[in-house]
């Protein structure tokens, strides 16, 4: 289903029925791909932010939707009222089939004629857990995983990533504490494909602009621009 030139709608055909993949183009028409994670309040305004700025930068986007099992096309409130909701939901969510999902669009991805130079992939909060198993499983260009809270207790599988790493945490996070943020620290030392990105005064999910009680806009900035030269890096749009 088109919306516009430069967004549509792709279905892919997954174990157990099908799901949605939200595909954004930039204005070249074809790019590299980027794997875009959601976190629990799903592919909603949060996200779409993310992949539209993506998009302007040369990248060809795709955001499953990884609650298709549970409650196809969830955008969870970005209130406190809509953020338990989306964490009862995602209680409910399987995080391997969830990396399956993901495999299955990169794998799409790679299929798109639009597609040129490579997949990433990129995950915030569940979607940075996602990210950081997917990478363990298949190649990727690139992977950044924002402040995913499976990765301190799966820094054994850090082995398994071959491709350049970004790891992003808060280091003032009531979710993922310090001293779990340093356990990550030192399994990526010594590790040449793996950077860390310890924002020291941010707390969980500070990136997230629609979501006030978490925005720290001037660790979200820093944080960014970490994240858009990674991905230049690894993943060049030219």
């Amino acid at each position: 289903m088109l919306v516009d030139m430069q967004t549509r709608t792709d279905r892919i055909t997954a174990h157990g029925g099908s799901f949605d993949v939200q595909v954004w183009l930039p204005d070249a028409g074809s790019g590299p791909g980027v794997l875009l994670v959601q976190e629990i309040y799903g592919v909603g305004p949060y996200i779409e932010k993310v992949a539209l700025d993506l998009a302007s930068r040369g990248y060809v986007v795709a955001a499953p939707d990884l609650f298709w099992r549970l409650q196809p096309h969830w955008k969870g409130e970005h209130t406190p009222e809509g953020t338990t909701a989306s964490i009862e939901l995602a209680q409910g969510f399987d995080l391997a089939q969830g990396v399956a999902d993901c495999a299955l669009t990169v794998d799409h991805l790679r299929s798109l004629p639009e597609v040129s130079g490579g997949v990433g992939t990129l995950g915030f909060c569940l979607g940075g857990s996602v990210g950081y198993m997917l990478a363990t499983q298949i190649e990727l260009e690139a992977v950044l995983s924002f402040y995913g809270s499976a990765v301190p207790d799966a820094t054994g599988l850090m082995d398994r990533i071959d491709a350049p790493l970004l790891l992003v945490f808060g280091g003032s996070d009531p979710f993922i504490t310090r001293d779990r943020v340093a356990v990550v620290e030192r399994a990526a030392e010594g590790r040449a494909n793996v950077v860390m990105h310890v924002e020291e005064k941010a707390g969980h999910a500070f990136h997230n602009s629609e979501a006030p009680m978490f925005h720290q806009p001037e660790a979200a900035e820093r944080t960014w621009e970490v994240a858009l030269a990674f991905l230049e890096e690894h993943l060049p749009t030219r």
